[in-house]
């Protein structure tokens, strides 16, 4: 957080940001981050809207297209854990906080993140949720060459050594991949 000396009552401010600029601050690094496309400014101007204006409710066919519009790697995996990790769109976390991957609040990485509500981060919105897992991929997957890999990453994100295993089954049988063909 960024602070702003206040010299008439003599302290520290946060700097309180729009969410316009939120916006423009979370597009410009997942696209920096995740991304290794060039992206014109149509795309920015795009990706901002999709943002600023993003359709509140939730659906699995939205989380689809979300993961498509950030180009997020594995995106069958990674819809497999908002499935397991949110009791298929039914956890209080997920319905309460708009937390699709049972993520913690970041601490030491840039996260979209509000605060911490039941033990877990929460969000404004589902999209919001997306935009932090896809910040936590930037940060600690982005050297996953291989879906092995990242499976092997992942095994460090839950506690129950069947993680992988259950992401598989998730997978083969909701036929996860042919959603991302």
């Amino acid at each position: 957080m960024f602070y702003t000396y206040n010299k008439s009552q003599l302290k520290f401010e946060p700097i309180r940001y729009s969410n316009y600029f939120k916006a423009v601050l979370i597009t410009f690094t997942i696209t920096t981050l995740v991304s290794f496309n060039i992206v014109t400014v149509e795309d920015y101007e795009r990706i901002l809207e999709i943002n600023i204006t993003g359709d509140k409710e939730f659906s699995e066919e939205k989380l689809v297209r979300k993961l498509k519009e950030l180009n997020i790697r594995y995106p069958h995996i990674v819809l497999a854990q908002a499935k397991l990790e949110s009791n298929n769109y039914s956890s209080r976390i997920f319905i309460d906080s708009h937390n699709l991957f049972g993520m913690k609040e970041a601490r030491m990485r840039i996260n979209t993140a509000k605060g911490t509500q039941y033990n877990h981060a929460y969000y404004g919105t589902w999209q919001e949720s997306v935009l932090d897992y896809a910040f936590w991929m930037a940060t600690y997957g982005s050297k996953c060459k291989t879906e092995q890999q990242y499976y092997n990453l992942l095994s460090g994100y839950a506690e129950d050594p069947n993680y992988q295993a259950k992401l598989k089954s998730i997978i083969n049988k909701h036929k996860l991949k042919d959603k991302f063909n």
